[in-house]
């Protein structure tokens, strides 16, 4: 059986004011795998991965020219259509960034977050969620006796496994990661690579990385980004 394309990019242009940053990109990201950006910083990787779920919107002077589409529930949506919400969009192509960004409340609660958001207020429910988002996210045995604390507590590799569970509480279809391991140690980023591996079987992953150790052990396909175009690798 042929694979599944999820995510479609076709002469996808970026510019920040006059600057361009990527040029008439594109490439095809297969379902349940991992795909891996890597090349120079400051080349156009964080801003590729923003284009995937239109939250370049929210940055002054963006603009994007080209089409994405994203397969959900069985048919291609284009990621521009005026008709799909950014809201809708971004729970079900969710963005992890490079600095964990727990929010000012309880470890429940920056979970719940998106559930409260999308209008489950069943509180069984949301505890049943919060749970299985944690488990997911590797991060269940360490904070079930700590829900009510500050999240901002935990440690660097803790918040970022979080933030992942954070967007797994919606149930996301793809999941993209901005360098999910660059601010922390061996031993957390060893952490948050198992997940990874992990999370690939319930939904594609996008991960930008530096680390070319690091995208050899996890990737499905790699590719890379140089002189405003992605060629792909492998």
């Amino acid at each position: 059986m042929d694979p599944v394309v999820k995510i479609r990019v076709e002469g996808l242009t970026f510019r920040y004011g006059a600057r361009t940053v990527l040029r008439e990109v594109s490439a095809l990201f297969l379902e349940g795998a991992l795909a891996a950006i890597v090349g120079p910083s400051g080349r156009g990787k964080s801003t590729f991965l923003m284009a995937l779920n239109r939250l370049w919107e929210e940055v002054p002077g963006a603009h994007a020219q080209g089409r994405v589409w994203v397969r959900l529930d069985g048919r291609e949506r284009l990621v521009s259509d005026p008709s799909f919400p950014a809201t809708e969009l971004r729970r079900r192509v969710a963005m992890v960034f490079q600095a964990p960004n727990p929010l000012r409340m309880s470890i429940f609660n920056n979970v719940a977050f998106p559930l409260k958001v999308m209008g489950q207020r069943n509180k069984r429910l949301v505890a049943q969620e919060v749970e299985g988002a944690l488990r997911r996210a590797f991060l269940w045995d360490e904070v079930k006796d700590r829900l009510d604390e500050d999240a901002r507590r935990l440690s660097g590799g803790q918040q970022q496994r979080l933030c992942i569970a954070r967007a797994l509480a919606a149930q996301p279809d793809v999941l993209l990661l901005d360098e999910p391991t660059s601010s922390l140690d061996a031993r957390a980023a060893g952490v948050i690579e198992d997940l990874l591996l992990t999370l690939k079987r319930r939904c594609t992953l996008v991960v930008v990385s530096h680390y070319l150790e690091q995208v050899e052990r996890l990737a499905d396909q790699v590719y890379e980004v140089a002189h405003e175009t992605l060629e792909i690798l492998s």
